[in-house]
């Protein structure tokens, strides 16, 4: 009898996810299941069908040789990806895929928990603006869990080692049954391990791992910015029992700066000018990250003009390009003036009259457009 389409049987479409396809499959492997069904043959067969789409469909290369070539892909007969048990299974077969999340089981049978790997540390770093554009080399103190020196990462006595847990056998799972279904479970005695540590090393404790700080030179790249991050592999802490350690991220700041702004590549900076040199021109001292350098200012510069200094930004961490430093000059209107000063003004300030819209051409045609505004709303 030829076999139905496995999409069919698990009622999903050819291009469903392992999530839809998990899902059908747990809705009708508890409908058909024998358990649940006792003495139904048609349901037996039926629950066998649903299984074996369930196992073709959630296998990568499977999947694909059934896409493929149909049900010839997948037949062992004929040299096919493989094939399927036959006879009943446990309830938790069904389930290992579907909850091994959340009750600790792996696919089909589990198998004991793997050493974790050590946990990733986090170091926040912060730096000075010029630390950040040239570059700089720090001494970090790290708290951290480190292997264990008396036990070598064991967590046994030295001369002893760990045996076999006697509830699991090493498996590192337990089988819970629940009604009519059953569910695996990470060991309550070993944790998962498969082993226990009866002569627990003393200075560890059977942890296998022990407190320590270390210090590491980091060296940190001309460029960096507020938000970079520098991994440095396997500085981490210690994994259990001699897995592999995490990593060290160096998180970077960088402090506000008393006179420059940074905005990627570039620096900004604001200069202020007296109104006599923004008048009359000339030049002024501006500083840069490599000194002092004269600009030159145009006369009847206006206030909030940006003057561009190439080159005279930050070198990018990740390329060659060099940022520019952008210079916005503004009018600073003197204070504490003497009475001579005062009346210096004024005699100034009288030369202008009637002649305003010549040396003030922005405020006499503002004060048009203000008349004109009141005009139009009166008139």
């Amino acid at each position: 009898m030829s076999k139905r389409d496995y999409y069919e049987v698990l009622g999903v479409g050819r291009d469903a996810s392992e999530r839809d396809i998990k899902k059908a499959y747990k809705r009708l492997a508890m409908k058909y299941h024998p358990d649940r069904n006792p003495g139904d043959k048609e349901a037996e067969a039926n629950f066998k069908e649903v299984k074996e789409a369930y196992e073709i469909l959630t296998d990568g290369d499977k999947r694909a040789a059934y896409d493929q070539f149909g049900h010839a892909g997948v037949d062992p007969s004929r040299g096919g990806a493989g094939g399927f048990g036959g006879g009943g299974a446990d309830f938790s077969d069904i389930f290992g895929d579907v909850f091994g999340d959340i009750f600790g089981g792996g696919r089909r049978g589990g198998g004991q928990r793997q050493a974790a790997r050590g946990s990733d540390l986090r170091y926040n770093l912060e730096l000075s603006l010029e630390e950040a554009v040239r570059g700089v080399s720090r001494e970090l103190r790290i708290p951290t869990l480190a292997t264990c020196d008396v036990c070598d990462g064991s967590g046994a006595k030295k001369g002893t080692s760990a045996t076999t847990c006697g509830t699991c056998h090493g498996a590192g799972q337990v089988q819970m049954r629940q009604g009519f279904f059953a569910v695996q479970q990470t060991c309550p005695t070993c944790h998962g391990r498969g082993k226990i540590i009866k002569d627990p090393c003393s200075k560890c404790h059977g942890d296998g791992r022990v407190e320590k700080s270390k210090t590491l030179n980091v060296k940190i790249p001309a460029g960096v910015d507020t938000g970079d991050r520098i991994r440095l592999a396997g500085e981490g802490e210690a994994g259990e029992f001699g897995a592999p350690a995490g990593d060290l991220y160096v998180q970077v700041t960088v402090r506000e700066h008393p006179i420059f702004v940074r905005d990627g590549n570039n620096l900004y900076c604001e200069v202020p000018i007296s109104f006599a040199k923004a008048a009359l021109g000339g030049e002024i001292e501006v500083p840069t990250l490599d000194g002092k350098v004269n600009l030159k200012i145009p006369a009847e510069t206006q206030t909030g003009r940006m003057f561009r200094l190439r080159g005279k930004g930050v070198k990018s961490v990740r390329s060659s390009a060099v940022g520019d430093l952008l210079c916005k000059v503004v009018m600073e209107t003197p204070v504490n003036l003497s009475e001579k000063q005062k009346e210096l003004l004024r005699e100034f300030e009288a030369t202008l009259t009637g002649e305003a819209r010549k040396h003030s051409p922005k405020a006499e045609g503002w004060f048009d457009g203000v008349k004109k505004f009141f005009q139009d709303l009166n008139g």
